[in-house]
């Protein structure tokens, strides 16, 4: 054999290695996730029956506002708020805060639930754009319109959080609807460690192919949509294994901006949410961690299964792409701004073990994962590689992805069984198998374009056009 063809294949051979130990050490960090998110629902098992929740809890729960920012809402507004206003919890404020909308949600809002402008004091400890008015109706208490420049959803939060007087407040998305009892159990770990606990963030399920009537989700149905089916395994994925692992080690670096619980005292010495970043509510998780270590402060960051907020998955790939490229760049804009807390002693797990997965599942992963499948059968077919890296390449990135996904629709069906039909798990493992031939590697095209728009600088959400909820 001639010196160039030995040089090639020790080429070929260290970058199938590269791919295999990056997706070895995706893998891993997926098992260990699993153990410990099984665990956690064992040894925390949710309660199950709403009145034995509010005896137990009502009586201690602090006040909260409900932040709800909407830009071009107008579909879902009135049942998303209706929702909110009819939660099953003792002392709470619905905030509203339209970002400047261009279409009728401002309207609608005053429209349906009779509100008008009024005065409220408050200070502007975080800033924000201005505020044009305040909207208010002594025939809704709870409920509280601020209509504002448009400044972004960061920007809207900020507003919401000035307004707001509650040393409690959830974070939530306009088109999300919360179940009626989400705040109380989201609020417990609030009354159990009073004096550690910062923010909790709750489960979010998808939905598409749901019955909605009156704010509420009165039937669970799966969606025909593949794309809706296919995030329904992806966020069971995310939450009931991805967070609920990192909850327990105390690494959590994200609380989903569409339903997260803090305390309003610590985010406004945090400074608030970030401008200019399209991952702010990962971004104010990781600045929470970073301010309570600096200041050497015992904290916790959890996240908890049991409350649940509804939301509407895209139907179409342009707007699911346009999605995750965006979720790509929120994750990178949050490292890149805190990349000094990476492996940073000082720091401790959430900088070993939260940035760790940051680097290796967010960063590293999608990139090499696509080098993979462009070079490693190119290299096999041309005789660089042995059958045996092939194999090892396809058993990383298939038959473990398959099993983890597996794995968790069987923890949700022991421990909170929300699908009503043993078909709907049938669809759903089918489903698991399914997104690995052609979605998982679009997804991944996705992400490296979310990174590409990151390199550029790229500013901005993008279009996202919402169908509405299916009427029961």
């Amino acid at each position: 054999m001639i010196e160039w063809e030995i040089g090639a294949i020790v080429a070929a051979k260290i970058v199938a290695w590269i791919v295999i130990g990056t997706g070895l050490l995706q893998t891993s960090f997926y098992l260990i996730q699993l153990l410990f998110a099984g665990a956690s629902l064992s040894q925390r098992p949710p309660v199950a029956n709403a009145n034995l929740l509010w005896r137990r809890y009502a009586g201690h729960a602090p006040p909260i506002a409900l932040l709800a920012p909407a830009y071009n809402e107008e579909v879902t507004i009135v049942e998303s708020v209706n929702s909110l206003l009819a939660l099953h919890y003792p002392e709470f404020e619905v905030i509203v805060i339209n970002d400047g909308s261009k279409d009728g949600t401002l309207e609608r809002l005053i429209e349906h639930f009779g509100v008008e402008r009024v005065e409220r004091f408050y200070d502007r400890t975080v800033d924000h754009q201005e505020i044009r008015g305040l909207y208010a109706t002594p025939r809704l208490p709870r409920l509280l319109v601020v209509d504002k420049v448009n400044g972004g959803k960061s920007d809207a939060l900020n507003a919401g959080i000035n307004v707001a007087r509650s040393p409690l407040f959830c974070s939530i998305d306009a088109d999300s609807l919360l179940e009626s009892d989400a705040l109380l159990r989201a609020v417990r770990p609030f009354i159990e460690k009073p004096d550690e606990m910062v923010a909790v963030g709750g489960t979010i399920r998808l939905a598409n192919g749901s019955s909605i009537e009156g704010g509420r989700v009165q039937k669970v149905a799966l969606p025909r949509n593949f794309l809706a089916l296919v995030q329904i395994v992806e966020y069971l994925r995310a939450f009931l294994m991805a967070r609920l692992a990192l909850s327990r080690m105390q690494a959590l670096t994200v609380i989903s901006g569409a339903f997260g619980l803090f305390r309003r005292r610590l985010v406004l010495e945090v400074g608030g949410y970030s401008h200019g970043t399209v991952g702010e509510d990962m971004e104010l998780v990781i600045k929470l961690h970073r301010h309570m270590r600096d200041k050497k402060r015992p904290y916790r960051i959890d996240f908890i299964p049991e409350p649940v907020c509804w939301t509407e998955a895209p139907e179409d790939l342009t707007i699911l792409g346009r999605q995750r490229a965006r979720w790509q760049r929120g994750a990178l804009e949050t490292l890149a701004k805190h990349r000094d807390m990476l492996f940073n002693p000082k720091y401790g797990r959430i900088g070993f073990l939260g940035f760790g997965q940051i680097l290796v599942v967010d960063v590293l992963g999608p990139l090499i994962e696509v080098i993979g499948y462009v070079l490693v059968p190119v290299l096999w077919a041309v005789g660089l590689l042995s059958v045996d890296y092939l194999f090892a390449f396809l058993a990383i990135t298939f038959t473990f992805g398959i099993f983890v996904s597996v794995a968790t629709l069987i923890l949700e069906e022991v421990e909170l069984r929300r699908f009503p039909r043993a078909r709907d798990l049938v669809v759903l493992t089918s489903v698991a198998v399914l997104e690995n031939f052609g979605y998982r590697q679009l997804s991944n095209f996705w992400r490296l374009r979310g990174f590409w728009q990151f390199l550029r600088k790229q500013e901005g959400w993008g279009t996202m056009t919402r169908k509405g909820f299916t009427k029961a």
